[in-house]
């Protein structure tokens, strides 16, 4: 079966990251189903190895598990809950289609799938993102608070046999009761969270009966809720049921077809809380004909960044955990070390420093007048920006959000992609003449730009921020 991945860019940097693809020998083409999809032709290195993939800009997953997201198609602003993220493969596409005033709520239970997950979201650079580990079912949230979710539950993974040809051994149907036990159970958070006329998207990556439609017939039966149409997709055999005991308006559910070579056997349903919205932190979003449920969110413009305050963080505190007063908010675009960094690109939100972590809170979160402030007690945490230390504030290496479009003597310009490989193997290179002509150093820091960082482009194209020492520089993920 074809590989298939995503680009994780702005759109004007698409054609520049397809060149970097291409200068490593990588041939593929669009997918039919979203702009930002492509299959993979010819892989003569492995892809994951890639330097578009070292550098967050693209992110390697099944054609059908991408289909979640634009399945539940939450609007531009929109607030959605990923109930079991883990490792993000839908978190990141959620996180793109709602864009940087919308805002997914990312779990996961495991510590362990946790911390991939916090490092994957960080690698691809999306602040619009908040992540929290509990169990799903027991999600410490008001109930009727979310518009859009994504119910993706832990289940058989029959659907993907081709790739673990064991599966069916490690799970045969009669082990299975656990499992779908586990399924209702989160199948009912789910639905209590729900907000009236919002929708729900059920996926497994199993051909199970048992955990797909049944589980959807369950669902209608004691917990109220109804199947809704899913879009079309073209690229898809849409392989429909209209069978009368799903729903009776016959709205059905879409089963991935793995010998249509379709993707892995992924099934979906929506599904939808009846009634319409009387929440006062949603209201009714008009996009074209259509109308969406979606939360409500303050207009985009420039980040404002509040001067500091607060207490630092409390004994006991997770840092990043936003409540009422945790953390203290700072100015970034004031603070020692960073020159040249744009700090505008970050989304509405606040800068907080919890003991020397710079965390990201995006606005949504902390929307307490609407409602929608995300409780203390769920310990949820905003993307890391970067380490205080001595004063002063270092970036992340990988933080290639946060840097402004290229100019001549404001970072280095590479045009070989040799060179980045070099620099990801551990060499340092000689810093060309004029790369930091227009860079200042901050006070305390160590070299000119961001604590002894500057930007690191190629052919234009961002990619993070390379470490200064002397006349060289280097390429640390830390």
């Amino acid at each position: 079966m074809p590989r298939s991945f995503r680009l994780v860019c702005e759109p004007e940097h698409v054609g520049l990251v397809e060149a970097l693809l291409r200068a490593e020998g990588h041939v593929f083409t669009p997918e039919p189903f979203h702009p930002l999809a492509r299959q993979l032709l010819e892989e003569p290195t492995p892809l994951g190895a890639s330097m578009a993939a070292a550098f967050g800009l693209i992110y390697i997953q099944d054609r059908s598990s991408m289909l979640a997201p634009l399945l539940l198609q939450p609007p531009r602003g929109g607030v959605v809950l990923d109930m079991c993220a883990s490792p993000g493969s839908k978190t990141g596409l959620l996180a793109q289609l709602v864009g940087s005033t919308g805002m997914v709520l990312a779990n996961e239970p495991n510590p362990r799938r946790l911390a991939t997950l916090r490092q994957n979201l960080a690698v691809l650079n999306l602040a619009q993102v908040v992540t929290c580990g509990h169990p799903g079912q027991e999600l410490p949230l008001s109930e009727a608070w979310f518009s859009h979710i994504q119910l993706d539950p832990p289940c058989s993974g029959w659907g993907t046999v081709e790739r673990n040809p064991r599966v069916r051994e490690m799970w045969p149907e009669h082990k299975l009761g656990p499992l779908i036990t586990l399924q209702r159970n989160l199948l009912r958070k789910a639905a209590a969270l729900l907000a009236p006329g919002g929708s729900l998207l059920y996926s497994t990556c199993t051909t199970n009966p048992g955990e797909n439609r049944e589980q959807i017939q369950w669902a209608i039966e004691e917990l109220g809720l109804a199947t809704a149409q899913l879009p079309s997709l073209p690229g898809f055999d849409q392989s429909r049921s209209q069978d009368e005991s799903i729903d009776a308006s016959s709205h059905g559910w879409l089963q991935i077809r793995t010998e249509a070579g379709e993707g892995q056997g992924f099934f979906y349903a929506m599904l939808t809380s009846p009634g319409p919205s009387k929440n006062t932190h949603l209201e009714v979003d008009q996009v074209g004909s259509k109308q969406h449920v979606v939360a409500t969110q303050k207009k985009a413009g420039p980040i404002q960044y509040p001067q500091a305050r607060g207490s630092r963080k409390r004994r006991g505190e997770n840092a990043g955990e936003c409540g009422d007063t945790p953390g203290i908010v700072i100015d970034p675009q004031t603070c020692p070390g960073p020159r040249g960094a744009a700090w505008e690109r970050l989304p509405p939100g606040e800068v907080r420093d919890f003991g020397g972590r710079v965390i990201f809170l995006p606005e949504p979160a902390l929307s307490r007048g609407r409602g929608l402030a995300l409780p203390l007690r769920l310990g949820w945490q905003g993307i890391e920006l970067g380490r205080m230390g001595g004063g002063v504030l270092r970036l992340h290496p990988r933080m290639r959000l946060l840097l402004p479009e290229y100019v001549p003597g404001r970072g280095v310009h590479l045009d070989d992609v040799s060179d980045l490989q070099r620099l990801m193997q551990g060499q340092s290179l000689a810093l060309p003449s004029g790369a930091t002509a227009g860079l200042q150093c901050a006070k305390g820091a160590t070299g000119a730009g961001v604590g002894g960082r500057i930007g690191l482009y190629w052919r234009g194209l961002p990619l993070g921020w390379v470490t200064l020492k002397g006349r060289r520089y280097l390429w640390s993920a830390k």
